[in-house]
């Protein structure tokens, strides 16, 4: 018997069986084309409520702990009515790449700030800062009890610093700054002023170390509140240094009795006779074992670079300022002036 003959495949067979895989692909696609269309509106929706206005009234605050993770930060914010869905807030940050990146700290939110506000702000670290401001011409001690009290800081201020060894000025910090940073910030910002003003120094000065420069800025700073008079009271002290003169000054002995607390009272007779723990300047050379306060910037550029003067003496002129004198007998008759102006007001 003859084998069978195999019809040759016509085209349309062959095409036919083609058609299913060409439906199933063209289905896919649909599918994909669906699937990136939602996609698509997801991200627009998503998008849309991240840059939209937000539910923030005026005056908003809000503390990120140290630590916080993005879904501990969204929660907050919702929590805190800034945000309308903490779900959007994290998707959004996730897209945007900033999920580990948001910063611990508190921070002032405007009113209806948007998501994407809010997430520039703590990206940014834009927190809120609050001054400590240490004035001129305070002890250390004071000034550590200064920091001691500010209700935005945190932890101990360890042991008071040496006298002088602190720039008194206004620093700004956020809120849990800890105490002992604050005083190391303002150590640091002395020796970085020193570093800069010691090498511009007048080369002629009476001193030769840093530490006498911050010893008679304290007595400048003490001697005078008018901020003009500085340079003149600073050329006075470096005037009697360079003729061997003593120095003169109340401050001093006042620092010998009370380490710079106030005295509450005129500075005796006896007081005047006595050294005071070596800090009487009327009975000792030179100037005292150590500073009697934390001078600031200008009282120590006037001592670094007085002016050019021929003024030996200076005394409280009733105005909150001084007179100065080139003369002791010039000095006799503004201080006879200065007794009758303290009689008069006795008087009164």
């Amino acid at each position: 018997m003859s084998a069978k003959r195999r019809e040759p495949e016509t085209e349309t067979a062959r095409s036919g069986g083609a058609r299913p895989v060409l439906w199933l692909a063209a289905g896919f696609a649909l599918l994909l084309v669906a699937a990136a269309g939602v996609v698509a509106g997801g991200y627009y929706w998503l998008e849309r409520e991240f840059t939209e206005p937000g539910p923030a009234g005026p005056d908003e605050t809000v503390m990120i702990e140290p630590g916080s993770g993005l879904i501990r930060i969204a929660n907050t914010l919702e929590r805190e009515g800034l945000i309308s869905d903490a779900f959007v807030f994290r998707a959004m940050v996730s897209l945007e790449g900033g999920e580990g990146d948001l910063r611990a700290g508190e921070y002032a939110i405007p009113e209806a700030a948007s998501m994407e506000t809010i997430y520039r702000i703590l990206l940014e670290g834009e927190t809120i800062q609050y001054p400590v401001t240490a004035a001129e011409g305070l002890t250390s001690a004071m000034i550590v009890r200064l920091v001691e009290a500010h209700p935005m800081l945190t932890g101990e201020t360890g042991p008071v610093p040496p006298e002088g060894s602190l720039l008194p000025e206004t620093y700004m910090v956020p809120r849990g700054t800890p105490r002992r940073d604050v005083i190391e910030r303002m150590a640091d910002a002395q020796d970085r002023l020193l570093a800069e003003l010691w090498p511009q120094r007048d080369p002629d000065l009476p001193f030769d170390t840093v530490e006498e420069a911050i010893i008679l800025a304290s007595i400048v700073e003490k001697e005078t509140g008018v901020a003009e008079e500085r340079p003149l009271v600073a050329s006075v002290f470096v005037n009697r240094m360079r003729r061997g003169m003593r120095l003169q000054s109340d401050p001093t002995i006042i620092y010998g009795l009370t380490q710079g607390e106030p005295l509450g009272r005129g500075i005796r007779r006896s007081e005047l006779e006595s050294l005071a723990g070596g800090y009487n300047t009327y009975q000792i050379d030179g100037l005292p074992p150590t500073p009697i306060a934390n001078p600031g910037e200008a009282s120590i550029r006037a001592v670094l670079n007085p002016p050019e003067s021929d003024y030996l003496y200076f005394v409280a002129d009733g105005t909150g300022g001084h007179v100065f004198a080139e003369t002791l007998a010039q000095h006799n008759r503004n201080v006879a002036a200065w007794r009758r102006i303290e009689r008069q007001r006795g008087g009164r």
